[in-house]
């Protein structure tokens, strides 16, 4: 897959226990987003962090959260990341949890795969 030149980079924040049964949110919309064609994912485990509701999350020994945040990063065409957010909007109103999403613009300089 060729990949250059004007993209979008999107984010979804939210919590290691928001789910779907018994799976992440952010393991199925990896998945989803690998099922629909796009060109990456990264899911990344936080140390710290609050949001909407300003209970803080840490991972510090005295105060060890079983929610840490997770930031869910996407990248690709700004048409797929589009279509994509549609997907994304139904599978958070399963998991009934809050969230964050954030897009911005993205300049793709190279993307290849490895050997």
């Amino acid at each position: 897959m060729k990949l250059e030149g004007e993209g979008k980079l999107l984010r979804i924040f939210c919590g290691e226990t928001d789910k779907i049964g018994h799976q992440m949110l952010a393991e199925i919309i990896m998945i989803e987003a690998k099922e629909e064609g796009l060109a990456g994912v990264t899911i990344l485990r936080g140390i710290a962090g609050y949001g909407a509701n300003s209970r803080i999350h840490t991972e510090k020994i005295l105060r060890l959260s079983e929610d840490l945040p997770i930031i869910i990063e996407i990248i690709d065409t700004c048409s797929k990341i589009d279509s994509f957010l549609i997907k994304i909007n139904t599978l958070i109103e399963e998991a009934k949890c809050g969230v964050l999403i954030t897009e911005e613009r993205a300049n793709i300089i190279k993307y290849t795969a490895g050997k």
